[in-house]
């Protein structure tokens, strides 16, 4: 890709971590909209910070605040994860919610531990491991009981031989830092250390009080100790760790030094999580650390294991539909004197990081509890008569719909935006019936559409604090509402939902925290219904919760018949299986804008918001969301919004770069966004109105919480809808382009959609040749044990 910076890519599992290069971090997380490189030619991946942690394994250089708090990183995803700012007109109140939100993942950890702890021996995952394998679980309870180092034993088993999988020893946890679940303020003698050994290093004191937050008590004598911590500090680059570790400890130090080859492993699966892998294959974490100079890369995976850094598993190979196990003679006898035969399965040796290894079986666990915990009695709720009159009520998916639900406890439903309408009947009908009903969206827009097809107060279901008037509206909620508990029916004495049906609208953004949080939350007996397009870009946090349950096949799926209407959603469709087809637009709902380069692109994009769609499609400029690939790049969001300011709300940005008027993304916490308005600003902050939500950011936070959002990337506008939407597509963006990244941004216009194309035929090769890219994640594997009883 010519002119590409291609010094942080980052593809797949093999390589995500390869793409946070050393040189390529900047003081951003993954940027959007790369499919195995860095991102559209021209982007900027240096210094200004990356941006959305692209569902799509783009780069995954860096760690910093600006990609991950500012990017709108969603999903619920990130993916993009929730959009938020949802206040009552305080600073305050913004981060109470935050607090809340964090304190509830505090608990969910707090539980995980008592269970774990609880649990007498390991769970059983198939008899007893040979060669690598078996040499592998020797090196982990051996580590555990604290007996040896682990054993060599990182290298993949061979695909000719395969293994059968072993019991699951029961890991060794280590207490989980209260930096990654909320940044507390350090003591002045902490910070003070720190700033000392930072100065000694070379490095900018301005780090003390972050890196004070994220090492806690003794941040300095851990620092100097081991100079690679700094690693742990989101938006800290290799080189500068090298350097800063250089400074404190002389000529001596190498890339050798065991201190380094540990802090790397973890620093690398950071970068991984950044695009969506909740674990890595240990040749790929072997191979990136070979890249970065560590001489034994098997030795340096050895000592983070021993250390406690990182966990190791060893998860059975899915050897597809139709395959048939090979089988293995083995030494013992059956009753009869005939030889029995051992059947082998083939397994993949992983290595995560505690965080997401809880989070992940968290899940798996918790959804198992609700397969298995509906209740058989009708006497404890609605009877199967009930239901079936219920269902009879409704037609087509919807029907199909009440009746998964009446006989299970998790079942999935997949579709387009129409599609809605189903869990919308699901709930009326389930309300009807006599249960405690609720349904979350990704954010306070989709909120919105719900409570108008449950028959609510739109205008006040978009609010965080204001529900809305009536039982229709007060079902209603947004994910991160639900969990911080501002919105929703609250908990009961045990610290669970009060409600008997969740359903979750957006799923695919869910990643396996909030996820976790989530179904820890359910009460025994509880019904959940995941529901969501499976076409759009996955998560932006770690994993790819709603395709693994999909792919598990562990419970009901009911596939919406419901198409989305005219020429959009035959355009949108046609994109989901693979085909960029020609569509009718009589209304001119699609219009194609080819541009030579990306000056052109910009020039047009501004000619189409603020002129040609008022105009011609009476949609107005503030109801008209552009969307392009990245932030960075001479066709990027920084240049649109530069462009589009100028246009739309010229001023001399006195606020921080902002004026009253700016159209602006907030993110609260990172990895949820919300969409709003510059009001003003005052002693205490920026003043925001975030879609009916009154938000003061803090002056100190703007710069890194707060873009301008004219111009937005995909994973920024998932969950999201508008009246028109502007696609800008620069020649440069051609490599970024995969087909959920073009389903994602062209399916978030209603009414208009115009499409600035200076791509040609990489836009129909990428729809047509370029599917998600795949994700490293434990969650299938977890689930499997329970698929013959869902199937049966």
């Amino acid at each position: 890709m010519a002119g590409a910076d291609a010094t942080g890519a980052g593809a797949d599992a093999e390589d995500a971590v390869a793409g946070a290069d050393a040189d390529g971090g900047g003081a951003g997380t993954a940027q959007e909209g790369g499919t195995g490189g860095a991102g559209p030619a021209g982007h900027e991946t240096r210094g200004g910070g990356a941006d959305d942690s692209d569902a799509e394994g783009g780069e995954a250089s860096g760690a910093g605040a600006e990609g991950r708090e500012a990017s709108g990183e969603d999903a619920e995803g990130g993916q993009g994860g929730e959009a938020s700012g949802e206040g009552d007109g305080e600073a305050a109140a913004s981060l109470s919610e935050a607090e809340a939100e964090l304190a509830a993942q505090r608990e969910l950890r707090e539980r995980i531990e008592e269970r774990k702890a609880a649990k007498k021996g390991s769970v059983a995952a198939g008899t007893a491991l040979q060669g690598t394998a078996a040499d592998l679980l020797a090196a982990v309870r051996a580590v555990e009981s604290g007996e040896k180092p682990v054993a060599s034993a990182f290298h993949e088993p061979e695909a000719a031989a395969p293994r059968r999988p072993a019991p699951a020893p029961e890991p060794a946890r280590r207490p989980v830092s209260e930096a990654s679940a909320a940044v507390a303020e350090p003591a002045a003698e902490t910070v003070e250390a720190v700033s000392a050994v930072l100065t000694e290093g070379g490095a900018p004191a301005a780090l003390a009080a972050r890196t004070a937050a994220v090492l806690g008590e003794g941040a300095g004598d851990v620092l100097r100790a081991d100079p690679w911590q700094l690693l742990r500090v989101p938006g800290t680059r290799l080189e500068q760790a090298d350097g800063f570790a250089r400074a404190l400890l002389g000529p001596d130090c190498g890339p050798g030094d065991e201190r380094r080859g540990t802090a790397l492993t973890v620093w690398l699966l950071d970068q991984a999580a950044l695009a969506g892998h909740t674990a890595l294959t240990s040749a790929a974490l072997g191979a990136a650390l070979g890249q970065r100079g560590v001489p034994d890369p098997e030795a340096a995976l050895e000592r983070a294991v021993a250390d406690g850094e990182v966990l190791v598993f060893q998860d059975a190979l899915d050897a597809g539909p139709g395959a048939v196990p090979a089988p293995r003679a083995t030494s013992g006898e059956n009753a009869e004197g005939a030889e029995e035969e051992e059947v082998a399965m083939p397994v993949q040796v992983l290595l995560g990081l505690e965080q997401y290894a809880l989070a992940e079986e968290s899940l798996a666990d918790g959804l198992a509890r609700v397969l298995n915990s509906l209740p058989k009695d009708d006497a404890q709720g609605p009877s199967a008569a009930e239901w079936e009159t219920a269902a009879s009520r409704a037609s087509g998916s919807a029907a199909e719909l009440i009746r998964a639900v009446a006989g299970h406890g998790l079942v999935l439903h997949t579709g387009g935006e129409e599609a809605r309408a189903e869990p919308a009947a699901l709930l009326t009908a389930a309300r009807a019936l006599g249960l405690r009903v609720c349904a979350a969206a990704h954010g306070p827009d989709g909120r919105r559409r719900l409570a108008e097809r449950l028959g609510g107060d739109a205008d006040g279901a978009g609010d965080s604090d204001r529900p809305g008037d009536g039982e229709a509206s007060d079902a209603a909620v947004t994910v991160a509402g639900l969990l911080s508990g501002r919105q929703g029916p609250g908990r009961d004495a045990d610290g669970a939902f009060a409600l008997d049906l969740l359903v979750v609208l957006d799923a695919p953004q869910l990643d396996v925290e909030t996820a976790a949080t989530l179904v820890e939350s359910l009460p025994d007996g509880a019904r959940l219904v995941l529901s969501g397009d499976p076409g759009v870009l996955w998560s932006a946090g770690p994993g790819r919760v709603f395709a693994d349950l999909l792919a598990a096949r562990c419970c009901p799926q009911v596939v919406s018949r419901t198409p989305d209407p005219g020429p959009l959603g035959e355009l949108v469709s046609g994109i989901g299986v693979g085909e960029l087809v020609q569509v009718e637009a009589p209304g001119k709902e699609v219009v194609i804008v080819p541009v030579r380069d990306a000056a052109d692109a910009i020039h047009r994009t501004v000619q189409l918001v603020a002129d040609s769609v008022p105009r011609a499609i009476g949609v107005p400029a503030e109801q008209t969301q552009v969307i392009t690939p990245g932030h960075g790049g001479a066709a990027g969001t920084r240049a649109l919004n530069t462009a589009l300011k100028e246009r739309l709300n010229p001023g001399p940005g006195r606020f921080g770069g902002f004026d009253p008027g700016d159209r602006v993304v907030y993110a609260p916490v990172p990895g949820r966004t919300a969409f709003g308005r510059v009001v003003g600003a005052d002693p205490q902050g920026l003043r925001l109105d975030c879609e009916g939500a009154s938000v003061v950011v803090p002056k100190d936070r703007v710069e890194q919480a707060v873009r301008h959002a004219w111009a937005v990337t995909a994973h920024q506008a998932v969950g999201r809808r508008w009246p028109a939407a502007v696609v800008v597509l620069p020649g440069d963006a051609a490599a970024a382009l995969t087909r959920p990244w073009i389903y994602s941004a062209f399916g978030r216009a209603e009414r208009h959609l115009s499409v600035v194309q200076g791509v040609a035929q990489a836009l129909p090769q990428a729809v047509a040749e370029r599917p998600a890219k795949e994700r490293t994640t434990r969650l299938r594997t977890l689930l499997r044990p329970q698929q013959p009883q869902a199937e049966s």
